[in-house]
């Protein structure tokens, strides 16, 4: 191991047990032997070097490409160590800190997502193929944070648990229009769907996922009540009762954030209601994971609620309920693991050996991210009016438990549609 590598691995890594292999052999313990043993071997000289310069970036980056294994503890255990080591009086390097504060600076550059970039950017990550997200998804394809309710709940459970907790803030009626930005696998606009009766439009910049979503319309009979288009949120002029997005807004990138919101205000009714649900930092404002950035999701940023509320308040909306949720996507990424793992042979049959290192790190980089870092889950009710929803939340927990009963077959399913009648077009400005 180099000297300097050595130096900086010295003074990061106070707590921990951590024990790092170069490429000639030699392995140097680091940490106070607390907790688990961590063996990360280092087998080249070239991702050693870059280690040393960049390990926010280079370790994923070796790993992904061979140069680097870890033998004891996994990923989730390297990101464990670096994160509560940075956040619990380990000493940063110098340098480390000015490559992350360029980035951060810099970030506005990196996240100009106008229509083009934006269909470019979801290409990247989400028209991969369906068949692998099936892998390690639950039985609904809910590709956004599941809500564990109970500690005990399965993956399917919980995110059945989520579309109940969303549905449950929009206040829907019977016959309304729902406008789903970033609609996903499709999942939660047919579900709001069959519980309320409601038309759907469903908004997505992936063929992948808008063929799959249509499908799955067609499959359960929802097809002149569930549309969905491959269509960039901005084009759009209808209103409606309802707009609901999620996992969409990370993608919105933060010189568009005022744009979001203002078109939003223009596609809500006067007394139409919207719930975003967000990936979110409760800390201050900081620069994409590099790795994230560059591999997973780009274009992409995670806001602080302080870069997300003047955008909200300028728009003329007004924000009626906000809720943290703080380890539900910790979970969530534990199940999509272990879940992948399980699966690691049929998505390597898909891809490649580099392909799973890589979504093997996303996921449990990002799992640490929300256990031993900064982000959490944003959930923002918004409406036009002060008097549009009830004044307390009880409304809330009633509609959840009676959407429950009715998931386990103690009550009737809403009426079936009849098959000739036609989408609800949204009223036009």
């Amino acid at each position: 191991m180099n000297i300097l590598l050595k130096r900086i691995l010295d003074r990061l890594v106070r707590t921990g047990n951590l024990k790092v292999t170069g490429p000639k052999g030699l392995s140097v313990i680091f940490g106070d032997g607390s907790g688990d043993l961590v063996h990360m071997h280092i087998k080249t000289a070239h991702a050693e070097r870059a280690i040393t310069f960049d390990p926010m970036l280079a370790v994923p980056e070796a790993y992904m490409d061979g140069e680097l294994d870890i033998l004891e503890g996994g990923v989730l255990g390297v990101m464990r160590i670096a994160f509560q080591n940075m956040g619990s009086g380990g000493i940063d390097a110098t340098w480390s800190k000015a490559i992350e504060g360029l980035r951060h600076a810099f970030r506005r550059l990196q996240q100009i997502n106008t229509a083009a970039r934006a269909r470019r950017n979801v290409q990247r990550h989400y028209d991969l193929s369906g068949d692998l997200y099936r892998l390690f998804l639950d039985e609904d394809m809910q590709y956004s944070c599941a809500y564990f309710e109970q500690p005990d709940m399965t993956l399917d459970e919980a995110q059945a648990a989520k579309k109940r907790h969303i549905a449950a803030k929009l206040r829907l009626k019977a016959g309304q229009t729902v406008l789903d930005i970033g609609s996903g696998w499709g999942g939660l606009g047919l579900y709001l769907a069959k519980s309320f009766d409601v038309d759907v439009q469903g908004v997505t910049l992936s063929t992948e996922q808008h063929g799959v979503a249509t499908d799955r319309a067609h499959a359960q009979g929802l097809e002149n009540r569930v549309h969905f288009e491959v269509r960039d949120y901005r084009e759009l002029n209808e209103r409606f009762d309802g707009i609901v997005s999620v996992g969409m807004f990370e993608h919105v990138g933060v010189n568009h954030y005022r744009t979001f919101f203002d078109k939003s205000a223009t596609l809500l009714k006067p007394d139409g209601v919207m719930l975003l649900h967000t990936i979110g930092r409760s800390g201050a404002p900081w620069a994409t994971s590099a790795f994230i950035r560059k591999y997973i999701f780009p274009g992409g940023y995670i806001p602080s609620l302080s870069e997300v509320m003047p955008a909200i308040e300028k728009s003329g909306l007004i924000v009626t309920d906000i809720e943290i949720l703080r380890l539900h996507y910790a979970e969530t990424l534990r199940h999509w693991s272990e879940r992948f793992a399980a699966n690691r042979d049929r998505a390597k049959a898909i891809y490649d050996e580099r392909f799973c290192r890589m979504w093997e790190f996303y996921l449990a980089a990002s799992e640490a991210a929300f256990r031993w870092q900064d982000l959490v889950i944003f959930q923002i009710q918004i409406a036009k009016k002060n008097d549009t929803l009830p004044m307390s939340r009880d409304y809330m927990a009633k509609c959840e438990k009676a959407l429950e009963m009715r998931d386990m077959g103690h009550r009737p399913k809403a009426p079936a549609a009849k098959p000739a009648r036609r989408r609800k077009v949204a009223d036009t400005e």
